[in-house]
């Protein structure tokens, strides 16, 4: 039985695609291709996957590039983005995170370690789509269906991890999140991840929205403080 998920397979290894592809096929997903960035961000466009694999170093455009280009474009907001990274790369996992990846699986790739974090990542993005509530602060409005955040008549665009953070925190206003617990929440138990990764996705959110509406609770961690 097919998949109703599209993941797209970005590398400019030929045996990398061909084992990808295949083992994804097999498991029912559709699959699609591209050998280079440019590329890549013009297939997402057109086919709008659920979960791009991204190779980290492709020449021209690199991985980090592709990521940070998709992630600014509104209409692929919700799009997973895992990253493939070879374990002698000189990769920063923060500089991963803060492109706005979702995960990263090392090269060479395991075909069922492979599958497992591709069906982790899925099966968060399906509990995201059963949830359509619309949560309002004043001129603040936070749509979990559409990944939309607006403020005003402004439509701010947040990378999935932001907009995931931002939601986590605005669901119980009153509520301080522990570093542990948006760890979890957000990033799942998939994922190791350290403590910086939040402050930066954090730094970002007051960006784009103010300064004012998350506070800092030393020690503990962060609390949404519009009430």
């Amino acid at each position: 039985m097919e998949s109703k998920y599209k993941i797209l397979i970005v590398d400019d290894e030929p045996d990398i695609i061909e084992i990808l592809d295949y083992n994804l096929k097999k498991e029912g997903y559709h699959v699609l291709t591209a050998d280079n960035g440019e590329d890549a961000i013009k297939v997402a466009k057109a086919s709008k996957p659920d979960l791009i694999v991204l190779d980290v170093m492709m020449p021209g455009m690199d991985g980090m590039e592709v990521c940070e280009k998709i992630r600014n474009l509104p209409e692929l907001s919700g799009v997973l983005i895992t990253f493939l990274t070879a374990r002698s790369e000189d990769y920063s996992q923060i500089a991963g995170f803060e492109a706005g990846a979702d995960d990263y699986i090392t090269k060479p790739v395991k075909p069922k370690v492979f599958l497992s974090k591709v069906k982790a990542l899925l099966r968060r993005r399906s509990k995201e789509e059963n949830n359509n509530k619309v949560m309002e602060f004043g001129d603040l409005k936070i749509d979990l269906e559409k990944y939309e955040v607006i403020k005003g008549c402004d439509k701010i665009v947040l990378p999935k991890k932001e907009f995931e953070l931002l939601s986590l925190l605005a669901s119980k206003p009153s509520k301080v999140f522990t570093r542990e617990e948006i760890l979890d929440l957000v990033w799942g138990s998939d994922v190791v991840v350290g403590g910086r990764t939040i402050d930066v996705h954090i730094r970002k959110i007051r960006e784009k929205l103010g300064d004012e509406i998350i506070s800092t609770i030393k020690g503990v961690g962060y609390k949404f403080d519009i009430a």
